[in-house]
């Protein structure tokens, strides 16, 4: 027995140590000569590649060293992080290429216009392929693969290379999520011991609580590239968009058990505006990957797991775009060498695959160049004779009442060039009012119209039942917007260029009182400038009409006498407010009015709001990192993060609210009853998905639940998964009735609101009508995926409850009202329950 443990120790510590996997040699081609003047990662960052983790402070400093002496390579800043880290970009090319940069952008980027592509000749046309690495952070071979990547593309000598580099335009993006991979490297170098451990229990393989998959906000990035709400998104669509790639590889990892993974995935789960063609291509560049892979001897897979539904993720935004995007995974050391399955996983093994993967893109991308480019050309002259058969010629969508949700959803299509338009005038369709300044049209005859298509449509019928990521995402339906479909472009007015929010102001100086309605989105930001002034302010719960305007159910007043400000201080204040939030505030000079006077109990006092967020172990990180956004980047408030590890210590009599992530979070007994008593006391506990059921098990709150039976019949032990996987509600979208005249609702003005549901936690109305503000039709379903018990569970049970408890409210959403940033339309849900929820 001693014997075989020594010699399972030799084996391991062979595999550790004799393989000079550090060596450049492990990862490059040999049959070549590089060039000696381009300095080797080594010489830069002090270490070999898989030595240690590569930071991002070095990781850029390699880059702007390898552009500074090579003629093939040009680097830019296109921005910065959250956290002030550059967001940069090799161009790598010939220097001839280099040379005529500007013409060959411009004739590849006609390429994707139908009336100009025909006049191009594309066997003489360069490729451009852009290679993307580690959106997650904690996933970082394909970073620290991008240091040997940029090396050998500077550095290797010969007729081969000389031939890639004239026919190709490599982008190559290093590290897609830099706040992310700083975090990790850190955890990793740090929890490195000198003689390498590979035992998976060791703490390097273990992060502590957010972890760094995602950026500085808790988001996963992967996510984003439709909603572009992040700064690194929008760098890299406007990358994206500039060049219009043909291939876009995305390098990830995958569980330390898993071998290595290229696309296709499974192809019954592509979407349907995806052309069959992009999937025929992606299988026979595919093949390169594995003749790649075969002459290294690592195992591979594809096919399977992953799909190419969803167009918000790096492997699919491509897809609707006329290129080809490819997803990478590789089995992950987590650390610098792990025990798996398959033996000690090492961190320079995972680079070399990546690496490899890499070179074989770019090796598919000069052999298919033509073939590539055809289909991109294709693709747009396609796309336009679709149009042109369409029945639908625009799409309108906007808001009577808030200009801003509006603002933002163009905003988005115009990072991805799609053309918008005023109406010429106000006008009416379907039953829906438009007004000029605060809609916009999109023309559907224009280039990227399957974008538009993708962005807008609402589909509810699918050939597959199971989803890697959303069914659905249609975007009016996110922010909350009347939109519909014109027959005709006679409305279609001036074409938008810039795009500018509406400036707030304030109609007049009163020494009397002002007004502020709870439409705009950006109300709330204004409220809690207003309040953290010190002024008082007071809400409306009923609607009025002053001279000749009606004010809405959550109406603002803020009065002048008996505040710490004179009037003159007050109006220069509120001005200021105004222009800062872009809302309109107005002065009036009476008390008196058609409906609750000024002086109503009817209006009732908002107090200055101090709000915490529970978070660490057992919170979803993703669903704080967004409400963390919400409150820090939006609406410019404070929230304090407690974590759960320190909980026990802290006061909560200092704080208003009180907030709770989907969570399976475990608190002590004595956390429990403190946390209760502080509601008794007066708190409002908000509590989201998962904490829904915590709240209910630790008697917080009383609610009654429902769920969907489903039997197995006939389902044999290999479609076990699907069967299971297709009662998930992955995310979809559902169409709610809502009671306007519940402060939960303030500010809502349609009688409907969709909701985005992914959680399978159905509460029953409450016996009283009046507690049941939200509630789901008869009919909810508006667009994606839910199997029909679900569906049929799902009907009219409510995705929101609130219920008193001692002094203190209780309340509670089934739901994620503040979706990956991009779901405008719910966020003032949770604004209504942080200043409203005494009210309620």
């Amino acid at each position: 027995m001693k014997l075989k443990i020594l010699l399972i120790f030799v084996f391991v510590t062979a595999m550790l140590h004799g393989q000079n996997q550090f060596e450049l040699s492990y990862y490059l081609p040999q049959n070549i000569s590089y060039n000696k003047n381009i300095p080797t990662p080594e010489s830069v960052i002090g270490h070999q590649i898989g030595e240690w983790h590569i930071t991002h402070d070095k990781l850029v400093t390699y880059m702007k060293t390898i552009a500074a002496v090579s003629d093939r390579v040009t680097i830019e800043d296109r921005g910065f992080t959250f956290e002030g880290k550059p967001l940069i970009l090799l161009t790598i090319t010939s220097p001839e290429n280099h040379k005529n940069i500007d013409a060959i952008q411009s004739n590849h980027f006609n390429l994707t216009e139908a009336n100009k592509s025909s006049t191009l000749n594309i066997e003489t046309m360069p490729l451009v392929v852009y290679q993307g690495f580690s959106i997650h952070g904690n996933e970082p071979s394909g970073a620290n693969a991008s240091l040997l990547l940029a090396y050998y593309l500077a550095a290797a000598e010969g007729t081969e290379i000389i031939n890639l580099l004239d026919n190709t335009i490599i982008l190559l993006d290093p590290s897609l999520n830099p706040d992310g991979l700083q975090r990790f490297a850190y955890w990793a170098n740090t929890n490195k011991s000198d003689f390498i451990n590979s035992d998976p229990n060791d703490r390097e393989f273990h992060e502590v609580w957010p972890g760094s998959r995602t950026n500085h906000y808790w988001f996963d990035m992967n996510r984003d590239w439709l909603p572009a709400q992040l700064p690194e998104s929008k760098a890299r669509i406007e990358t994206y968009r500039k060049w219009m790639p043909n291939i876009l590889t995305d390098h990830h990892e995958m569980g330390s058990n898993s071998t290595f993974f290229f696309q296709p995935g499974i192809q019954s789960r592509v979407h349907p505006l995806t052309p069959k063609e992009n999937q025929e291509l992606t299988k026979e560049i595919g093949n390169y990957h594995a003749a790649a892979l075969d002459k290294i001897g690592s195992l591979y897979f594809t096919e399977e797991n992953f799909d190419d539904f969803y167009y918000g993720k790096g492997s699919t935004y491509p897809d609707i775009n006329g290129a080809i995007g490819i997803l990478f995974e590789q089995g992950s050391s987590r650390g610098h060498a792990q025990e798996t399955i398959n033996g000690v996983l090492t961190f320079p093994f995972t680079i070399r695959n990546q690496y490899t993967a890499a070179l074989s893109t770019l090796e598919a991308a000069k052999s298919m160049r033509v073939k590539l480019l055809t289909y991109q050309r294709n693709f747009y002259k396609n796309a336009a004779i679709e149009t042109l058969k369409d029945k639908t010629k625009a799409i309108v969508f906007g808001s009577e009442n808030d200009a801003a949700r509006s603002f933002h959803l163009a905003e988005i299509l115009k990072q991805h060039t799609i053309e918008i338009y005023k109406p010429k005038s106000d006008f009416k369709e379907n039953g829906k009012n438009f007004k000029k300044e605060q809609s916009y049209i999109v023309p559907i005859n224009q280039k990227n119209s399957k974008l538009i298509k993708a962005m807008f449509e609402k589909r509810t019928s699918f050939t597959d039942s199971l989803f890697y990521d959303i069914s659905a995402w249609t975007f009016p339906l996110a922010f909350n917007l009347d939109y519909t479909e014109l027959k005709s472009t006679s409305l279609i007015g001036d074409k938008i260029e810039n795009l500018f929010l509406k400036k707030g102001e304030v109609t007049g100086k009163s020494t009397y009182a002002y007004l502020m309605e709870w439409h705009e989105y950006y109300s709330p930001k204004a409220l809690n400038i207003i309040l953290n002034k010190g002024l008082r302010a007071k809400v409306g719960m009923k609607p009025f009409s002053l001279n000749g305007k009606t004010y809405d159910y959550g109406t603002i007043l803020i009065p002048v006498q008996n505040q710490h400000l004179n009037e003159n201080e007050l109006f220069n204040l509120l001005q200021k407010v105004a222009l800062e939030s872009n809302i309109n505030i107005n002065s009036v000079s009476t008390g008196l009015t058609n409906g609750i006077d000024l002086g109503s109990n009817q209006f009732r006092n908002i107090e200055k709001q101090k709000v915490a967020m529970l978070v660490g172990n057992g919170i979803s990180s993703y669903d704080a990192g967004e409400i963390w956004h919400l409150f820090d980047q939006r609406y410019k408030m404070n929230i304090t993060k407690l974590d759960i590890s320190y909980i026990n210590r802290v006061d909560f009599s200092k704080y208003t609210s009180i907030i709770i992530p989907n969570t399976n979070m475990l608190l002590s007994k004595d956390t429990v009853e403190k946390l209760k008593l502080w509601v008794q006391n007066g708190g409002v506990l908000i509590g989201y998905k998962n904490a829904v059921k915590w709240l209910s098990a630790n008697k917080f709150i009383t609610l009654n639940y429902t769920s969907a039976k489903v039997n197995a019949k006939q389902v044999t032990f290999e479609q076990k998964r699907n069967f299971t996987g297709a009662q998930v509600i992955g995310g979809a979208i559902f169409e709610t009735k809502i009671d306007r005249s519940h402060p939960i609702n303030f500010g809502y003005t349609k009688k409907n609101l969709p909701m985005f549901r992914r959680t399978k936690i159905f509460v029953k109305p409450d016996s009283s009508s009046f507690n049941n503000p939200i509630i789901y039709t008869e009919n909810p379903l508006l667009s994606g995926y839910i199997s029909k018990p679900n569906l049929e569970v799902l009907k009219n049970t409510v995705p929101f409850q609130v219920k008193s408890l001692g002094k203190g409210k209780v309340v509670v959403f089934t739901d994620n009202t503040n979706f990956r940033a991009f779901w405008y339309g719910t966020n003032k849900l949770l604004m209504n329950a942080i200043f409203f929820g005494k009210t309620m």
